[in-house]
């Protein structure tokens, strides 16, 4: 799997919810994640929501989308929707 993402948006994200972009990478590799359509942003290209562990162990939430055959991160934090959705899952 091959990761890109916007700096400035990676930037942000930190500041905003304490979860880099390199860190939410975690999620994908946690062989009990989810994947989910996000149809309510979905309107230009198709994005996804992945609910998975990161290497802390913290279940986080991670928005993306695939792009020239990368997953594009958008947007990640720990939200109490994804792990309510992961632990009913799991």
């Amino acid at each position: 799997m091959e990761f890109e993402w916007d700096e400035g948006k990676n930037t942000f994200n930190i500041a905003k919810h304490g979860l880099s972009f390199y860190e939410a990478q975690d999620a994908f590799f946690d062989k009990q994640r989810v994947i989910l359509h996000d149809p309510t942003h979905s309107s230009v290209e198709k994005r996804y929501f992945c609910i998975g562990k990161t290497s802390r162990g913290d279940i986080a939430t991670v928005r993306f989308t695939i792009r020239n055959g990368h997953i594009r991160i958008i947007g990640a934090g720990y939200w109490r929707k994804g792990k309510k959705i992961y632990e009913r899952q799991n």
